[in-house]
C-alpha cells in the first residue's frame, strides 16, 4: 500500500480544514491579545511609564505570535490554493491595508524609545495604536465577506476572475463583523494587560476590558441573529463526492435562505460553539471586575475560539463562495490540494508544530510574571 492511502482523500481534507481553523484560533489568541493591549495603549496608559509598561507586556512576544499569520498563510497556499490565489489576488487591496499597519507595528516597537523627547514618543504611541486597531476591525470585515460571498468566477480553464472593489467589502453586515472583531481583540488586549500589569494600567484595562467584554456578546448576538435572519447563504445542490477531484466545477449550489443555519439544525451540539462565544465575554467581564487574571484571559481565549469556530460550522462544507455564481464557491470537497501534497503536509505538521507549540509554551514561561515598573524606570532589563 503506498503511504499516504493509510489516509483517505476525504479524512485529509477534513482534517486539513479542521487544521485551518486551528491556526485562525492560534492567531486570534495570541497575536490578537498584542494587537488588542496596543489598541487600548492610549486609553490604559497616560504617563510614559505607564505606556512603557503596556509595551513591555508584549514586546517580547508579539514577533513570535505573528508565526500563526505565517502558519495560517502558508497552510492555506499548501492546501487549498484555490482559496490562496482568490484570496491574495481578489482582497489585494484589503491585503495591502492589513499589511501596512502589520509593517509599521515593528517600526515603532523599536522606535519609540530610542529618543526622550515626549513629542516623538507620542507619534510612535499613535502609530501603536492605530495599528492595533486597523488590523483588529479589518480581519473581521474580511469573515463578513466570506459570509457574504465573494464576487469572484472560474473560467472553464480554472482561471480566477474578481469582479468587487476594496469599498464594495465595506457593507454593513462586513462592518459588524469588523466591529465584533475589534471589540473581541480589545477584550483580549485588556485582560493581557491585566494579567502582566499592575496599578493603574491593569485598573484602566480591567475597567475598558469589560465594557468590551460586554459589546463583545451583545455585538456577536446582533450579527448571529442578523445572519440567521436576513443573510442568505450557500448550500450545494448536487451529489457531494468527498473524494473527487478539486474542481469546483463539477458540482452545482444554490442560494437559499436560512443555509447557514442548516448544520445547527442537523447536529443540535454544534450549538455550543455559539454559546462558548456568547457566554465566555460575560466571563470574562467578571474576571476582570473580579481582577481574576487567570479566569479572564482564559475566557477571552475560549470566547475567541468559539466565535471564530462558529463562522467555520456554520459554512461547512463552503470555504469560500462566490457571489457571481454559486456553482463557483469553493468547498473542502473540491478546492484542496492533491490527496498526495495533503499527506505530506500533515506529516510536516505533525513534526513541526508540536514543536512550535513546545518552544512558544517554554519562552512564555521564561517570561512569565508581571512587569517590572522598577526596572523600566532604571532602564533595567527591558528595552522598549
Amino acid at each position: 500500500m503506498i503511504l499516504h492511502e493509510l489516509i483517505s482523500y476525504d479524512v485529509l481534507r477534513l482534517i486539513w480544514w479542521l487544521l485551518l481553523g486551528v491556526l485562525l484560533v492560534g492567531f486570534a489568541v495570541t497575536d490578537g491579545f498584542d494587537l488588542g493591549a496596543m489598541g487600548l495603549l492610549r486609553a490604559t496608559a497616560k504617563t510614559d511609564v505607564e505606556r512603557r509598561t503596556a509595551i513591555n507586556s508584549v514586546g517580547p512576544v508579539w514577533e513570535g505570535n505573528q508565526v500563526w499569520l505565517i502558519l495560517g498563510g502558508g497552510a492555506i497556499f499548501a492546501a487549498w490554493p484555490q482559496l490562496y490565489a482568490v484570496s491574495f489576488s481578489g482582497f489585494y487591496l484589503a491585503m495591502f491595508a492589513v499589511l501596512v499597519p502589520l509593517i509599521l507595528r515593528p517600526v515603532a516597537f523599536k522606535f519609540r524609545s530610542k529618543h526622550e523627547d515626549a513629542a516623538w514618543r507620542n507619534r510612535w504611541d499613535w502609530v501603536l495604536c492605530i495599528t492595533g486597531l486597523v488590523p483588529a476591525l479589518l480581519f473581521g470585515v474580511a469573515v463578513g465577506n466570506v459570509i457574504l460571498g465573494v464576487p469572484f468566477r472560474l473560467g472553464d480553464d480554472m482561471r480566477i476572475y474578481y469582479d468587487g472593489s476594496f469599498f464594495g467589502l465595506l457593507t454593513p453586515f462586513a462592518l459588524l463583523c469588523g466591529l465584533v472583531s475589534l471589540s473581541m481583540l480589545l477584550m483580549h488586549g485588556a485582560a493581557w494587560l491585566m494579567f502582566k500589569t499592575d496599578g493603574e494600567v491593569a485598573s484602566r484595562a480591567a475597567r475598558y476590558g469589560t465594557w468590551f467584554a460586554v459589546l463583545t456578546t451583545v455585538l456577536f448576538a446582533a450579527a448571529g441573529l442578523w445572519l440567521a435572519t436576513g443573510i442568505n447563504g450557500y448550500v450545494i445542490t448536487s451529489e457531494i463526492n468527498p473524494v473527487g477531484p478539486s474542481n469546483p466545477l463539477n458540482k452545482t449550489a444554490a442560494v437559499a435562505a436560512g443555509a447557514w443555519m442548516a448544520n445547527f439544525k442537523s447536529y443540535p451540539l454544534l450549538w455550543l460553539v455559539p454559546g462558548i462565544g456568547l457566554l465566555m465575554p460575560l466571563i470574562v467581564a467578571i474576571g476582570l471586575r473580579s481582577r481574576r487574571e487567570w479566569l479572564a484571559l482564559l475566557a477571552s481565549g475560549l470566547a475567541i475560539a468559539g466565535i471564530i469556530l462558529t463562522v467555520g460550522a456554520a459554512m461547512f462544507p463552503m470555504i469560500l463562495p462566490s457571489s457571481i455564481d454559486p456553482r463557483f464557491s469553493l468547498t473542502v470537497w473540491d478546492s484542496s490540494s492533491s490527496h498526495v501534497v495533503l499527506f505530506i503536509m500533515l506529516v510536516c505538521v505533525l513534526i513541526f508544530l508540536p514543536l512550535i507549540l513546545a518552544y512558544t509554551s517554554w519562552v512564555y514561561s521564561v517570561l512569565r510574571g508581571k512587569v517590572d515598573v522598577k526596572a523600566i524606570v532604571t532602564g533595567q532589563g527591558h528595552s522598549y
